[in-house]
């Protein structure tokens, strides 16, 4: 799952994607309405989590335009603004949720994934191919009666690709799904990180390499 967080103070932007990271999202990090934009022409983000009251380009302005784009992403406004009318507001500028601060980072998680599962044609809450089976929300995989302990980038590697249903997944693909915008496109990350959860799923080998395509289960 990939996070954008919209956030101008910077504190806070941070202590959010440090938060959303340990929980296994690949979070970038916009500190206004203009870099907001910027983001959003260049990734795809299953939910933009985004400060109403942003220099630059109002949050209301940014809302608006990702909602005229008709792309799957998924709007979370996360503002002081708590009034009844405020949020009102807020859901009729198009923003699909609406959290007020302060607030609890247990339920900005659990409605950030709630809107992620919205954001992409829904997947069932185990995913099972063979002996494999992933629970994406209690964060558990297992190969037959053995729990993997799997890094959060493990996890979300075979989170996709047990998700793809035996399509081929490219590498380019993975790196945009499981990492931020810090991951540098021309290292052998996504190689590496398979090559790990490959040697943790153990034999008989699940995860094909599909020469020039990418990779699949």
């Amino acid at each position: 799952m990939r996070v954008l967080v919209v956030e101008d103070h910077a504190r806070l932007a941070t202590a959010v994607a440090e938060g959303l990271r340990r929980e296994g999202m690949a979070v970038d990090l916009a500190f206004d309405g203009a870099d907001a934009l910027t983001h959003v022409t260049v990734h795809r983000y299953d939910v933009v989590v985004l400060d109403r009251d942003l220099p630059a380009v109002h949050g209301d302005e940014v809302c608006r335009a990702l909602v005229q784009q008709r792309n799957e992403t998924r709007v979370l406004m996360l503002t002081a603004a708590s009034t009844i009318g405020d949020r009102v507001d807020g859901l009729g500028l198009g923003a699909d949720d609406y959290l007020p601060k302060p607030f609890d980072f247990a339920e900005l998680v659990a409605r950030i994934r709630a809107l992620a599962r919205r954001a992409v044609a829904p997947l069932p809450p185990t995913l099972i191919r063979g002996d494999l089976a992933l629970d994406s929300a209690r964060r558990e995989a297992f190969r037959g009666s053995r729990r993997l302990a799997l890094t959060p980038k493990e996890f979300g590697l075979l989170e996709c690709l047990l998700g793809a249903e035996g399509r081929i997944v490219s590498a380019e693909e993975l790196l945009t799904r499981v990492w931020d915008e810090t991951a540098n496109p021309f290292t052998a990350t996504v190689k590496t990180t398979i090559g790990r959860l490959r040697s943790k799923l153990g034999d008989p080998p699940v995860i094909e390499t599909v020469r020039e395509g990418g990779y699949r289960i």
